[in-house]
This record gives structure tokens, C-alpha cells and sequence, in this order.
């Protein structure tokens, strides 16, 4: 061995093993991982409505910032403008219409009014406006609109309740008890509701039905009313006779509670009388048609078909 060469023995080098703490740490994160996961599963969203989700949010943050500046600048409107597109651009756009509570009226009417939000954003529907349309269609009684992300329209609707027919200049309209016109109604067509008659009798309908509340009896068997001279009704049975009955709601309903009482006893009603007329509360004129013998009962007075049915006192 040559002279200025140094050679240091011992033990070959071997490799250290990593410490037990260093390799715990990944379990630790892969368990932190796995309740996140869990987390996330649980949502009632899926995975692409979350994703669109914190799209909104981050369009959101940058939208507020821009709304900000805008207003500093007064510009409002066209910072709305701004955030609507984006917000559409990320995915939350009018794809569908969602219609609740509709069951007698045509439901293609809400639609055709809610899909004229298709292919804007979420943020640029204008509710008010769509509830507004709405609420000029004689069905609808309340409509609330909604939203539901990322790209539904809710629509609920109350519907108005149908109670009469109203016929007025030769048309049918079908109302609710407030008198307001739902839709026009085909005579072969015609639903199993009382018929109202004359100019404003639509309007007399919540106090036709008070007066045959009087006589529930009758009620069953009214057929329909005509409103005579904006004071007085007419009613029309469905064995065809028609009864006259007096001005002023207590008169009415006294004449009517006196003809349901004579009814019970005597039967009047399907007896072949062509009219009956109470417009003196203290007395029943009966008119029969001609040449037809009835008997002749000490409550009811009954005249020839040709000849007027009790004094008149309106036309």
C-alpha cells in the first residue's frame, strides 16, 4: 500500500427507515378525505348542482364587486345586466317550467306566459311581471312564482271555484261567487250549475245564494234565476215553473221561506203551474194553463194562463 493513502474501515451504511410519525400522516389525511366525501354524499344535491352552486357563488362575489362599482358610478341597471348573463353563462338558466294547482283551467295559458323566460338567466325572471299576466286570467285567483336552482320556474296557482253559468247579450259565461268570468261555455256543453240571467245578475250571485239558503229545500231543485230590472229574481225550478218573488232581501226571503212552507204541504211543484208569483209576500198567485183543471187550494189563488198572474207592479 502506497505511502499517503488512508483507508477508514467500519460498518457499510444502511438506510435509515422513515420515523412511525412521519407515516401515520397520510392515513390521517386520507380519513379527513373520507368524511368529506361522506359529507358531500349526504347532500340532497347532486355533484354538477354543487359545482353550479359555488359557480354562483364565485359569480356572485365578482357580481357584488362590479354591482359596487357600478352604483359608485350609478350605474345599477346595467350591473344587473351583467350579473344576470353570468350567472346564465354558469349554467343557471329557465330550462323548465314547473306548474302547480291547476285543474279546470287550461294550463298551456301559465305556460305559454312562464316560457317566455326560456333561455334567460335565473336572475333576469321577472316574477312580477310573469304574476301579473297571470293574475288577468279570469281562473286565477293567486299565483306566486318561484325559483328552484339551478333552472326551474315554480308557478303555483289557486284557481277560482266555478258556482253558476252567467247569460248576458246572448252568451255564456261560466262565473265564481264573486261574479268574475272565467270562460265562455258552449250551450251543448253546458255543466250541471245554475243559470243566471240578465245584465249584472253575475254580480248577484253570492246574494242568489243566501236567498236559497232560506229554503234549502228548494235549493236542490233550482234550475236557474233571471234578475229582473236590477232588483228583483225570478226563479225557474226544474220542473219548469217560475216563481216571482218581491224587492229587498228580507221581503224575498220571506216569500220564499212562505212558498217552501206551502210546497211541503201542498206540493205545488210538478203539478203543471206554469208561474207562481210572491212579488206580494202575503199572497201566492198561481197561474195554470189554459183549459187544464186544478184544484183549487185556500192558499194559492189560481188564475187562467191568459190572464196576468197578480197585479203588476214592474214590467
Amino acid at each position: 500500500m502506497s505511502d499517503g493513502v488512508r483507508i477508514k474501515r467500519g460498518k457499510q451504511a444502511t438506510r435509515r427507515k422513515p420515523a412511525s410519525g412521519a407515516g401515520r400522516r397520510p392515513r390521517r389525511a386520507l380519513k379527513k378525505m373520507s368524511r368529506i366525501d361522506k359529507f358531500l354524499a349526504a347532500l340532497p344535491v347532486s355533484e354538477s348542482t354543487l359545482q353550479r352552486a359555488a359557480s354562483l357563488a364565485i359569480v356572485g362575489l365578482v357580481g357584488s364587486v362590479t354591482i359596487g362599482a357600478a352604483m359608485f358610478m350609478g350605474l345599477p341597471a346595467m350591473a344587473h345586466q351583467e350579473l344576470a348573463e353570468a350567472a346564465g353563462k354558469a349554467g343557471f338558466q329557465v330550462q323548465r317550467v314547473e306548474v302547480r294547482g291547476v285543474e279546470r283551467m287550461d294550463e298551456m295559458r301559465v305556460y305559454d306566459i312562464a316560457l317566455g323566460q326560456v333561455d334567460r338567466s335565473m336572475l333576469a325572471v321577472d316574477m312580477d311581471g310573469i304574476r301579473g299576466q297571470l293574475m288577468q286570467i279570469g281562473w286565477v285567483k293567486d299565483a306566486r312564482i318561484s325559483r328552484k336552482l339551478p333552472s326551474t320556474l315554480v308557478v303555483d296557482i289557486v284557481e277560482r271555484q266555478p258556482v253558476a253559468v252567467w247569460q248576458t247579450g246572448g252568451q255564456l259565461h261560466l262565473i265564481d261567487e264573486g261574479g268574475t268570468v272565467l270562460e265562455g261555455v258552449q250551450t251543448a256543453a253546458m255543466p250541471d250549475l245554475p243559470l243566471v240571467i240578465g245584465p249584472d245578475a253575475n254580480r248577484q250571485v253570492h246574494a242568489l245564494a243566501s236567498l236559497m239558503g232560506h229554503a234549502p229545500a228548494l235549493k236542490s231543485m233550482l234550475a236557474g234565476a233571471t234578475w229582473v230590472g236590477n232588483r228583483r229574481w225570478d226563479l225557474r225550478f226544474q220542473s219548469g215553473e217560475v216563481l216571482a218573488l218581491p224587492e229587498g232581501e228580507q221581503e224575498s226571503a220571506k216569500a220564499l221561506v212562505a212558498f217552501a212552507r206551502i210546497d211541503g204541504v201542498d206540493r205545488l211543484l210538478g203539478r203543471g203551474f206554469l208561474r207562481f208569483d210572491m212579488r206580494d209576500p202575503t199572497r201566492l198567485v198561481a197561474r195554470a194553463p189554459k183549459d187544464q183543471p186544478l184544484v183549487q187550494d185556500k192558499a194559492v189563488r189560481v188564475e187562467d194562463g191568459e190572464k196576468p198572474a197578480a197585479p203588476a207592479k214592474e214590467g
